[in-house]
């Protein structure tokens, strides 16, 4: 799928895989930029080809190292917009910070409302992002933003398992929303487990609110790093008589933690990401309990940009059927 000669794709250093996976579904290859780190951590960044008058799209994602990741971006974006891009859109796969998106406690910041500040500031004249935390974010931002979803890849896959006695599980009442649009669409029970979260990485699962019993269990949720969640719903899930668990995931931004607790506590049959961050770098899969399976978003992303180049709706993007 070519695009004309007014379009331009650069990518920072954080996905650099997805970014060419996208270019390739562009059918245009990526734009030459000069990226360099000095040894005492400054970034430096040069683009290399004439940006006057274009239509630009930078791909970055917020992790993995996200305080380098968008410092990166914010110097690329400063560079394009002094070079006279026309337009300037971030595309940000997974939005690092999304977390930080309300004050509960006395004296914290807004951290991902910051993020948006200076994307801002930095030159963006519009970002296109993928499954935020929270969609209050959205409103954190002045400038058009463009809100994806994984769902249409992964219910693509779901449907092409044919799995005997499927129910969506949500794994915390916050996803509730969620897995109700995901049962919807594959016309099938769903469930919710009820959790206590008792530390940063820990998680207390203490009930199932529907029927998991001998059930294909589906469990949606938007990003998992230390695996708490995931690891203590699928165990309510088992005592509740399920028959397989299977995660999906549209965000992976692992820690050690989730490292080890996914190597030896998870009751998981299968894991489902997607590609918007880089795996962990000594993420052994050979020796994983349960099978990884990695969905490419770059075509949803591909498309989009495509169709912001040429002003026309992404809306059925969001509302896959």
């Amino acid at each position: 799928m070519s695009c004309n000669d007014e379009i331009m794709v650069f990518s920072g250093t954080a996905n650099l895989p997805l970014a060419e996976k996208v270019a390739e579904y562009l059918g245009h290859p990526l734009n030459k930029i000069d990226i360099k780190h000095f040894p005492d951590g400054e970034t430096f960044c040069q683009v290399t080809e004439g940006v006057r008058g274009k239509d630009v799209f930078v791909i970055q994602s917020g992790s993995p190292e996200p305080n380098q990741s968008y410092m990166e971006l914010f110097i690329i974006m400063d560079a394009l917009k002094r070079g006279s891009a026309k337009r300037i859109t971030a595309v940000i796969p997974y939005y690092g910070y999304a977390r930080q998106d309300r004050k509960d406690q006395p004296r914290v910041p807004i951290t991902a409302r910051l993020i948006a500040n200076l994307l801002e500031t930095a030159g963006a004249d519009r970002v296109l992002t993928m499954d935020l935390h929270a969609n209050q974010i959205q409103g954190f931002f002045d400038i058009p933003l463009d809100h994806l979803k994984a769902e249409p890849i992964i219910l693509d896959y779901i449907r092409d398992q044919h799995w005997a006695k499927p129910v969506v599980v949500s794994p915390d009442t916050g996803g509730a929303k969620t897995a109700y649009g995901y049962s919807r669409k594959l016309g099938c029970g769903l469930a919710i487990v009820a959790k206590q979260r008792t530390g940063d990485s820990t998680v207390d699962a203490f009930s199932v609110v529907g029927d998991v019993k001998d059930c294909d269990v589906i469990m949606i949720d938007d990003m998992t790093a230390t695996g708490g969640t995931l690891s203590a719903a699928a165990k309510m899930c088992r005592e509740y008589g399920a028959r397989t668990v299977h995660a999906f995931v549209s965000h992976f931004p692992l820690t050690a933690k989730g490292v080890d607790r996914l190597m030896h506590e998870t009751q998981l049959d299968e894991l489902v990401v997607t590609d918007t961050i880089p795996l962990r770098e000594g993420f052994d899969i050979a020796n994983l309990p349960f099978k990884l399976t990695r969905l490419s978003v770059a075509p949803l992303i591909g498309e989009a940009i495509r169709r912001t180049h040429a002003n026309e709706s992404i809306n059925d993007l969001f509302n896959h059927e």
